[in-house]
């Protein structure tokens, strides 16, 4: 779903069996202004993550089809910009 994307060059998602999407930042804007532009902006939630381990990673939890719709318009508002 994510690969479909314009914005799939900033963001690289794992493959993941689980109801999250662990995605690592490429974009120059870094994981934590995504995460805190999508939550002030957009009202959406997404976990960022600077450990050592996972720097600059993102997770996206899965929800219903329109809160995926609503995501992806904020991801692609955020990254578009």
């Amino acid at each position: 779903l994510l690969r479909d994307e314009p914005f799939a060059s900033s963001l690289q998602p794992h493959s993941s069996a689980a109801n999250f999407i662990l995605c690592k930042v490429l974009s120059p804007m870094g994981g934590k202004a995504i995460k805190d532009q999508l939550m002030t902006e957009h009202g959406i939630m997404v976990r960022h993550y600077s450990t050592k381990l996972l720097d600059n990673y993102i997770r996206i939890s899965v929800g219903t089809p329109q809160h995926t719709d609503r995501l992806l318009d904020g991801l692609r508002a955020v990254l578009s910009s």
